[in-house]
C-alpha cells in the first residue's frame, strides 16, 4: 500500500504521514502502566507503529534512490541500508540508557521495580516520540518536490 500511495500521493506526504503514525504509536506507549493488558495497552500501539513504519520506510528508499543513476543504485541502497542499521543500534542504545538510568533513579527512591521499570519505559518513549515528530518536521520543511526526480535509465547497447 505504501508504495502505490507514494507513487500517487508522492514522497513528502506518505513519508510525513508515516512518521505521525509512529509518533502517534511511541506516544500511546507511554501511557501504558505497570498492571495493564496486551490488548488494551500494546495492541493499538503496535498498530499504529506497524502502519507507520511501513509508510516510512518506502517513501525513504525511494527518496534516497532518487536522482541516483544506474551504476550509483546500488551504493544508495547499500549506504540507506547501513544508516537504517547503525542508526537504529545508535538510537536503541540512546533509549535503553534513558530508560535504564530513570527506572534505576526511581528503584533508589524506594519506588517498586514493575512502576519504576514502566516510568522508564514510558520516558524512553517520549524521547523516541520527539525524534519522530522532528523526522516529520524535516520532512515537512527540508524535501523538495525537485529534489525527487528519477533519473532516466541508461540505454544499454544491443
Amino acid at each position: 500500500m505504501a508504495q502505490a500511495l507514494t507513487t500517487k500521493a508522492g514522497v513528502k506526504p506518505v513519508l510525513a504521514a508515516g512518521m505521525g503514525l509512529l509518533a502517534a504509536g511511541l506516544i500511546f506507549f507511554t501511557q501504558i502502566s505497570a498492571d495493564g493488558s496486551y490488548a488494551a495497552d500494546l495492541l493499538p500501539g503496535f498498530l499504529l507503529i506497524g502502519v507507520g513504519l511501513g509508510f516510512a520506510f518506502v517513501p525513504v528508499s525511494i527518496a534516497a534512490l532518487s536522482g541516483a543513476t544506474d551504476k550509483e543504485a546500488g551504493l544508495a541502497s547499500g549506504l540507506i541500508n547501513t544508516n537504517q542499521q547503525i542508526g537504529g543500534a545508535i538510537g536503541l542504545a540512546i533509549l535503553i540508557s534513558i530508560s535504564t538510568t530513570r527506572s534505576d533513579n526511581l528503584i533508589d527512591d524506594g519506588v517498586t521495580q514493575a512502576v519504576a521499570f514502566t516510568d522508564g519505559y514510558s520516558l524512553a518513549f517520549w524521547v523516541a516520540a520527539g525524534f519522530a515528530v522532528l523526522g516529520v518536521i524535516v520532512t515537512l520543511l527540508a524535501l523538495k518536490r525537485e529534489d525527487l526526480v528519477m533519473e532516466p535509465a541508461e540505454e544499454v547497447a544491443s
